[in-house]
């Protein structure tokens, strides 16, 4: 009996390192609320979203997945029973844990675990500011063109060119500042792919030779060697 717990505790040991070394990421995941339905890990594979593991939930708001990864990338958590609702986040080697609530499923959810996923998050609440004031512009702009005052009209669209500028500005720096990182090329890819070029080359180049060679960091120099092609 000894003998036959100890085989059993050796394949297991064994089965863990086959995974750390194929880059295994697991998610522990926790939908307070949620007591039946399936949920779905799901990611881009070319341009089509695929789920690559499911688990069904009966009873209990507990569940894992789990998925092979080369380099870190997004993936996105979905309910059967939510399917417009997808919980976006930066998946990684390693175990991620990812709360939330059924009722309030996008504005409830914590991820831990994840570096990418940490600074992602960084960077979202600076753009948030950014995205307010340019709700902000969109009504006085109506508001001009309403009252026909050209001249706030004008004075308005320089004001928000500049607020688009120094958005695209901040995203290139806090890429230049995480140039060891995958959310570096993410969000030059992301935010950055209407902006001017040379904003986009900077990028690429401070990359290190480990995120040059990532998911993103591999699109990245793909998406500027089309642009060099078609200018």
């Amino acid at each position: 009996m000894k003998k036959i717990v100890c085989c059993i505790v050796l394949v297991s040991l064994l089965i863990s390192c086959g995974k750390e070394k194929t880059g295994s990421m697991v998610v522990n995941g926790n939908i307070d609320g949620l007591k039946k339905g399936t949920v779905y890990l799901q990611k881009f594979v070319d341009t089509l979203l695929v789920a690559v593991d499911s688990v069904k939930v009966n009873g209990l708001s507990n569940f894992v997945l789990v998925d092979a990864l080369e380099t870190p990338e997004m993936y996105f958590l979905t309910l059967d029973k939510k399917e417009s609702e997808k919980i976006p986040f930066f998946g990684e080697k390693g175990t991620l844990t990812i709360t939330s609530k059924l009722e309030k499923l996008l504005f409830s959810t914590k991820i831990t675990g994840s570096k990418n996923q940490e600074l992602l998050d960084e960077y979202k609440s600076m753009i948030q500011q950014f995205r307010g004031k340019e709700l902000d512009f969109i009504k006085d702009k109506f508001d001009a063109q309403r009252d026909n005052d050209e001249v706030l009209l004008l004075k308005l669209e320089d004001e928000e060119k500049n607020l688009l500028k120094r958005k695209y500005y901040y995203t290139t720096n806090f890429a230049l500042q995480h140039k060891d990182k995958e959310i570096a090329p993410y969000i030059a890819l992301t935010e950055l792919f209407n902006a001017n070029f040379k904003l986009l080359d900077t990028v690429h180049k401070s990359l290190t030779k480990e995120i040059k060679v990532s998911k993103y960091g591999v699109e990245l120099d793909k998406f500027i060697a089309e642009i060099k092609k078609n200018e």
